[in-house]
């Protein structure tokens, strides 16, 4: 399945500071320049990351997700250590277990187990969002995707910016893999594709579109979602 979806000029996400006569008001977190679970220690520079490019290209939607698992496997492991942190305008936020990162593409993921939330989140600058549902009230977020293995959601109502207000991570560089979890994640110049070991389903992020590998089953979304599908 595929939901077509673009990438927008930046990674700005919107937060509410605090209300005045009922009326909330939006601050924006300032934009950075990021900069990549497993066990290997060697970081590549991220100038060179930014220039270098996947040898080979991310599987396509509708491949078997073991096309989609090889892939993500065949690049080394980054050592993980240095995701456990969130970049916001210079000032750098410890964020525990939990592991944050940012593609080369712009695509922005961080995890929010420590607020109860099991899944990865990932801010993608989509061409075609989903639209913001007639019962939504709030702030719509057309390329929030949240994928906890069991679902994936394309599209949300979000008040502030949640986990991401801390920032973002640094960047993934292309031709490694960063495990965290129950998950693994790679990207090349296009795409981010990430799997769920435990669920056994994986995840596409690009600009045209959200793909789900073992996750077929388009489901009528809960109130505030744009999308859902369940693998």
């Amino acid at each position: 399945m595929r939901i077509a979806v673009l990438f927008t000029a930046s990674l700005l996400v919107a937060g509410c500071s605090g209300a005045t006569g009922g009326q909330a008001r939006q601050t924006q977190l300032t934009p950075i320049t990021p900069s990549r679970t497993a066990t290997s220690s060697a970081v590549p520079s991220s100038s060179a990351s930014s220039t270098a490019t996947s040898s080979v290209a991310a599987p396509a939607a509708g491949a078997p997700i073991a096309d989609a698992i090889r892939w993500i496997e065949a690049a080394p492991p980054i050592d993980a250590a240095q995701y456990h942190i969130a970049l916001r305008g210079g000032v750098t936020a410890a964020l525990g277990d939990d592991v944050a990162f940012t593609t080369p593409g712009g695509t922005t993921c961080m995890t929010d187990a420590k607020h109860g939330s099991p899944g990865l989140a990932c801010l993608v600058e989509l061409t075609s969002p989903p639209p913001r549902p007639p019962d939504v009230y709030g702030q719509w977020k057309g390329g929030w995707v949240d994928f906890d293995g069991l679902t994936v959601q394309v599209g949300s109502a979000h008040g502030d910016p949640g986990r991401f207000a801390a920032g973002q991570g640094r960047e993934l560089p292309y031709d490694s893999s960063l495990s965290f979890g129950n998950y693994r994640c790679r990207t090349d110049a296009s795409a981010l594709v990430c799997v769920n070991y435990a669920q056994q389903s994986a995840v596409r992020l690009a600009a045209d579109g959200v793909d789900a590998f073992a996750c077929a089953r388009q489901v009528t979304p809960p109130a505030g979602i744009g999308v859902q599908y369940v693998c």
